[in-house]
């Protein structure tokens, strides 16, 4: 008698499995990415019985936090991911850090042993909360099972408002086999936390000044521009008043590659053109962007002759690694928005001319020869060539990374996905199932080095699985390449355990997961086996074996700015020194 109305809920009450089942609906959760465990055996019962949200068993917990990465940069939705205490949760880590660092939104569901256990080292028990706490937007320990609804409306618009980012939800389980009615509150108000979404009037004036009476100005354009959705204003503006753009690796997409005001990627592997205009500039205009090392090397030369318009919804952001002169808080989209409203239209002849000169005398470029192994950089230009538009591209990190960064023409935004700031091996393709999954009318293909695949390739299972149809295109030179270059470049080509010398038959190994799979190794190759992957079915591997010899130019190296930059010279077949000044017009 005792049990049985331990386990009976009142008509007025539901199961804490079933609150969190419905509060996930309510969100709108097409899919959830987890592996199980014990203590969701009750949320867990609910997915089989009800469909209109999928859980997609992942084969590794982090795989499952990049596939929610994923999902939520090519949808612009918040992505959800689900698994169990201790090392369940412990896994989750990695991907919680990435989602941080390059403000992805997600809410990141862990079980946790009971309440009356927490904190007495029981069975699978991992302070998660602690453990976290550093690169969560913020986090909840749930002790009664009445706070579940208001939680989950709190934790997903926290994560998709102001400056995106993972939120944590830690649930023990006697919340999770508890009972309580449905609280669901009409219209959210947490205390200490609101956005600034619109832009001061009298900053963004002072902008507009700034823009009319500068020269020489340039747009320098971050993740923050998509994920406001602010390509469209972007655009506008740069058209209206005549101003080059380029953008960081999180920002590729924001503007179209192929426009004529685009300069591309800026930075440490950014384009030579790029990087000098920056040098040049007289007006710099940050949007959505945070200043990060690996673009502008020696902070103190970065844009050294440039007045600084810095424009972030994150307050904090602004000013953290270089001046503001002139800072606008809130949200880009309608902040660039009001600019386009107030700035006159205007032409920059002269400062059009001399990026285009720069673009004309540093190209992007490398040498191709017949016979020789296939260049990584030709095998980016040919699926670009032959896919373009119609695909969602996402990379691991590496060599290759940079080339696709470089290489592939993205003309859309949530196009190119990559991991920035934590740049986590193994990130591309889980991310690609989840791009997979929120953009069906694509095809999602991950640029991949062979030592970044090996890290997650347990994921083929998961990707056949559920027939996804998720295309890994791996740039193989049987090494771990950007360590690889930094030994030759610095090391005196010493090269200590980069060498992948027991690297599979990725053939054999997407065949052994009833995958397909395909490897060349000419240049004739490529295009008869890009259109064999993108037109098979389902989960494809395409294994491209590339000079392991070959190099990512330009570099700016570490703590360098551009005067130190290396620039590939095709017609010497190898780098130049170091450049002493910048170059003429």
């Amino acid at each position: 008698m005792t049990a049985k109305k331990v386990n009976q809920i009142n008509e007025t009450e539901l199961s804490g499995a079933e609150l969190i089942y419905r509060s996930l609906a309510r969100e709108k959760v097409e899919f959830i990415f987890g592996h199980p465990g014990a203590v969701l055996l009750t949320v867990l019962d609910l997915f089989l019985k009800r469909k209109n949200i999928t859980h997609i068993l992942t084969r590794h917990e982090q795989c499952a936090a990049h596939m929610a990465e994923g999902y939520a940069r090519a949808s612009g939705r918040v992505g959800v991911c689900l698994t169990t205490s201790g090392p369940g949760a412990t896994n989750l880590v990695t991907g919680i850090a990435d989602a941080y660092m390059d403000s992805i939104p997600l809410v990141c569901i862990t079980g946790q042993v009971a309440t009356s256990m927490v904190g007495n080292d029981a069975f699978q028990e991992a302070d998660i909360i602690g453990m976290t706490r550093t690169v969560t937007k913020h986090s909840y320990l749930i002790k009664s099972t009445k706070d579940l609804s208001k939680i989950f409306q709190e934790a997903f618009h926290i994560s998709r408002t102001g400056r995106p980012g993972p939120v944590l939800i830690d649930i023990p389980k006697d919340v999770i086999l508890g009972s309580a009615k449905e609280t669901i509150n009409p219209k959210i108000i947490i205390r200490g936390y609101k956005p600034t979404t619109q832009g001061h009037p009298r900053q963004i004036k002072r902008v507009s000044e700034a823009i009319k009476n500068s020269k020489q100005p340039l747009l320098y354009v971050g993740g923050g521009a998509i994920h406001s959705n602010a390509h469209k204003e972007l655009l506008s503006l740069a058209k209206k008043a005549d101003i080059p753009v380029t953008w960081t690796l999180m920002g590729a997409g924001a503007f179209p590659n192929n426009h004529k005001l685009s300069l591309g990627m800026l930075g440490m592997h950014g384009t030579a053109y790029a990087n000098y205009s920056v040098a040049e500039c007289d007006l710099l205009i940050a949007v959505g962007a945070r200043f990060d090392d690996r673009v502008t090397g020696k902070i103190s030369e970065f844009a050294k002759n440039a007045k600084i318009v810095h424009i972030d919804i994150d307050p904090t952001a602004i000013g953290k690694n270089k001046h503001a002169d002139i800072p606008v808080v809130g949200d880009a989209k309608s902040i660039l928005s009001e600019i386009n409203k107030s700035v006159k239209s205007q032409t920059r002849p002269l400062w059009i001319k001399k990026t285009q000169n720069l673009m004309k005398k540093y190209p992007l470029n490398f040498n191709s020869e017949k016979g020789k192994p296939i260049k990584p950089q030709e095998a980016i230009v040919t699926l670009s060539d032959e896919v373009g538009d119609k695909a969602i591209i996402t990379t691991e990190v590496g060599q290759h990374q940079m080339w696709a960064a470089q290489f592939y023409n993205c003309t859309f935004p949530r196009q190119f996905i990559s991991s920035g700031g934590l740049g986590t091996m193994g990130f591309g393709f889980p991310a690609a199932i989840g791009a997979a999954l929120a953009r069906p009318d694509k095809i999602a293909i991950d640029i991949a080095g062979d030592g970044s695949f090996q890290m997650v390739s347990q994921e083929l299972a998961t990707a056949v699985q559920y027939k996804i149809n998720v295309k890994i295109f791996i740039l193989n030179n049987a090494n771990l390449g950007m360590v690889r270059q930094w030994q030759d470049l610095f090391m005196d080509r010493r090269f200590s355990e980069v060498e992948l010398d027991c690297s599979p038959n990725y053939v054999k190994l997407a065949e052994a997961y009833g995958a397909k799979g395909l490897s060349i190794s000419k240049t004739t190759e490529l295009r008869p086996a890009i259109k064999k992957m993108v037109t098979t079915p389902g989960p494809f591997i395409l294994d491209v074996n590339v000079d392991p010899d070959e190099l990512v130019f330009p570099m700016i190296p570490a703590g360098g700015s551009t005067k130190d930059m290396i620039v590939y010279d095709s017609r010497k077949e190898k780098f130049s020194a170091k450049l002493s000044a910048l170059p003429d017009n």
